[in-house]
């Protein structure tokens, strides 16, 4: 069975480009949001086994994305990785306090963000 994996960033080419790497390997079935704000509904409809997030979007941005999902029943549950182009210790720190399983820098190779959406699926499977 494929893993969900749900891709949240405002960037359509960056989100276009993860969906078509991941989904290259046969293992990902990927969906793309790009607004934020609707992100527990989809995570409720979709139950994503991991999701990508970007930090800087106009709506909301991905901080206050994890402060939603770690409120959520659903969201909790889910292991989040940020893909950004902040590269800055301080952006790291906060994220990894705020939950994340990993932290990837644009631009991302298809091994690095296969091997991040890997070890979260099992971190989360080890949870469970």
């Amino acid at each position: 069975m494929k893993k969900k994996i749900l891709v949240v960033d405002d960037d359509e080419s960056v989100a276009g480009t993860v969906k078509l790497l991941l989904e290259s390997t046969n293992d990902y079935q990927v969906k793309i949001l790009s607004q934020a704000k609707d992100i527990l509904t989809h995570v409720h409809a979709f139950k994503p086994d991991v999701i990508l997030l970007d930090l800087l979007m106009p709506d909301i941005g991905g901080f206050e994305v994890c402060e939603m999902l770690d409120s959520d029943a659903v969201g909790m549950g889910t292991p989040i990785i940020v893909l950004s182009g902040l590269d800055k210790d301080v952006d790291k720190v906060k994220a990894y306090k705020l939950g994340i399983v990993d932290y990837l820098v644009k631009p991302i190779t298809k091994n690095d963000l296969v091997a991040s959406v890997e070890k979260a699926i099992k971190s989360k499977e080890q949870k469970d």
